[in-house]
Formats: structure tokens, C-alpha cells, sequence
């Protein structure tokens, strides 16, 4: 596959208009017009409405957050793989070390910078996503997250 562009931390965040921009746009007009109907003429039927305004937003949320939950996890198990592979032996031992945010930083890093950075962040105790992204140097895109 091709890859779209260079991807870099300025740039690595996935954007999707038709999620974030139309399911949500709609799911808040929609909250709106229920509040604004119960709040012009209370009603059994316009709370009901304004219920399932909420719960539409809820389940949207949640449902975003189960699918990054399920991408955290994998991405912890490709990272624990390709460390295996790719720590000198001295290493090896801590990649228990390693939490979910940090895995999820590193899974960015180059298979040449890794060892460095890896050892950088467990040693420093670099426990945010975001610092342990700015660390890197040759980035190593993903383009098939969720």
C-alpha cells in the first residue's frame, strides 16, 4: 500500500469528517432540538425524546471508546512482539515494564530508534502518549488505526 502522506506527530492524528464531524454534528442538533422541545412544551413524549437524544450520544461515545480499547490492546501485543524481537537482551526482562500509553507512544518509533527509546522512556519513567511521541525521531506511520 502506497502511503497517502509522510506522517509525523504534527500530523498522526486520524481524523474521519463523516465520524467526527456529521455523526456528531447531527447527534448534537438533534440533542438540541429535544431539549428545546422539552423546555417549549414539557412532555412525556419530548423527554422521551430527549432520552434517546442522550442516549444516541452515548452510545456513539462508547462505541469510539470500546474500538480504541480493542486497538490499545492490540497495539500492546504487536509492541510486546516486536520488542522481542528488536531489544538487546538487557531489555528483553523489562518489557513488563511497559505500560499501555508508553506501548501505544513507541509503536511510532523506527525499529532502529526503539532499543534507544525504549530504554530513554523506562529509565526516565516517560508514562504520557503524547511525550513519549515527541521523543521520536524517525517516525514510522500508521495508517490503519482506528
Amino acid at each position: 500500500m502506497e502511503k497517502p502522506y509522510n506522517q509525523s506527530f504534527e500530523n498522526h492524528a486520524r481524523l474521519v469528517p463523516g465520524f467526527h464531524y456529521v455523526t456528531f454534528g447531527l447527534l448534537a442538533l438533534n440533542f438540541l432540538a429535544a431539549g428545546y422541545r422539552v423546555f417549549r412544551g414539557p412532555s412525556i413524549g419530548a423527554a422521551l425524546g430527549l432520552g434517546l437524544a442522550i442516549a444516541l450520544i452515548l452510545m456513539a461515545l462508547y462505541g469510539r471508546l470500546f474500538a480504541l480499547a480493542v486497538q490499545d490492546r492490540v497495539i500492546r501485543l504487536e509492541e510486546r512482539l516486536r520488542m522481542e524481537r528488536l531489544l538487546p537482551a538487557d531489555l528483553k526482562p523489562r518489557i513488563g515494564e511497559f505500560s499501555v500509553s508508553q506501548l501505544v507512544g513507541l509503536r511510532f518509533a523506527s525499529d532502529e530508534e526503539l532499543p534507544e527509546l525504549a530504554r530513554k522512556v523506562l529509565d526516565e519513567k516517560i508514562i504520557e502518549r503524547k511525550a513519549v511521541k515527541q521523543l521520536i525521531k524517525n517516525w514510522r506511520p500508521d495508517f490503519t488505526r482506528a
